[in-house]
């Protein structure tokens, strides 16, 4: 079922997933068919909530976060088992620790529907809070003319709002510098080409979209100035994991001296995790590979590994932004003076 959304795109306020009022229903903006179509969808289970995160309706590791918060509320409103919702929600994704942090966030709030969508809600907008607060402290980076790559989507379509990576451009823009966008396409979903252009040239952004297989000859004509990318999970050896083909844009960031930043919230770093090895990183469907926009350009039944995320060594990144300040250069001694003494 599609409905408009309640409002307009624009800088200040956009999310792609917000809780209706009455607490029984989710609004999302269906990124599967962006740019081509708008479709706002309801939902309101906490399944359809699961199934919209593993097809990638709602996608990016802050908002499906969100999402499963939101799908516990669901979950309350028509008598779920909570247990078995958490359950079901937390499989759909497992490499984005956001989803894992805000169900267990959620398990320690009360278990009514009230309480459960006051807490969801204060996730939702800490979140915004948190990507404002690291676009300033990226923003910092960021020279006035700079070209900026990105590589996926992490900007207000993968966050509560505002964005990480694009909240740097965002806050940088903001703070009266000029900022160009270059955006990877993003095999084999091509987030970047759908999600990142269609989003950034909605707010007035200078975007241009190049295919994964540019970024070398780009950076060797210097037409790149620094790399800002998401995650979605950070080990405590400050190892990154995000979209497949982040680790080899920052490689070639490294061969050309051209400055590599992750800007990620706190509840994206997972201390427990001691290094990228660590980290699982999901498979997802041969679909993805073999067919583009459902045409086939693959033939029949030929082999595919389709691993949706890889993982940056900590030694390729200059510095990870997060809203409790930077770690430069990222490791277990500059994340661990970022975590509150109380934790």
């Amino acid at each position: 079922m599609s409905v408009p959304h309640p409002a307009p795109l624009s800088e200040a306020s956009y999310s792609a997933v917000e809780l209706l009022p009455g607490d029984d229903e989710v609004v999302l903006l269906d990124q599967r068919r962006l740019p081509a179509v708008e479709e706002y969808v309801r939902l309101r289970t906490s399944a359809q909530v699961a199934q919209a995160i593993a097809t990638l309706a709602i996608r990016g590791a802050p908002a499906i976060g969100i999402a499963a918060a939101y799908g516990l509320v669901l979950a309350a409103a028509r008598g779920e088992d909570l247990a078995e919702a958490s359950a079901r929600l937390r499989a759909t994704r497992p490499t984005a620790v956001n989803l894992a942090w805000a169900l267990e966030r959620m398990a320690r709030a009360p278990g009514d529907r009230a309480a459960l969508a006051a807490e969801a809600r204060a996730i939702h907008r800490e979140d915004v809070e948190a990507c404002r607060a690291m676009g300033r402290i990226g923003a910092a980076h960021v020279p006035d003319g700079a070209t900026v790559l990105t590589h996926c989507n992490a900007g207000a379509l993968a966050t509560g709002g505002y964005g990480t990576a694009l909240g740097v451009v965002r806050a940088a823009r903001e703070s009266g510098k000029r900022v160009r966008v270059v955006a990877d396409e993003t095999r084999p979903v091509l987030q970047g080409a759908r999600l990142t252009a269609w989003e950034l040239q909605r707010d007035g952004f200078d975007v241009t979209v190049i295919t994964d297989s540019m970024v070398a000859q780009l950076m060797r004509r210097r037409g790149v100035d620094l790399v800002v990318v998401g995650a979605d999970r950070i080990a405590r050896s400050g190892d990154v994991a995000n979209k497949i083909g982040t680790y080899g844009v920052a490689c070639l960031a490294a061969v050309h001296e051209v400055p590599f930043y992750v800007a990620a919230p706190w509840s994206t770093v997972d201390l427990a995790c001691p290094d990228g090895d660590a980290i699982p990183i999901e498979r997802r469907s041969a679909d993805e590979v073999t067919q583009l926009g459902g045409v086939r350009v693959a033939p029949e039944g030929v082999s595919v590994d389709n691993p949706a995320f890889d993982v940056t060594p900590a030694r390729l990144i200059r510095a990870v932004f997060t809203e409790r300040g930077e770690a430069a250069p990222p490791g277990e001694r500059t994340l661990q003076a970022l975590q509150p003494r109380s934790c």
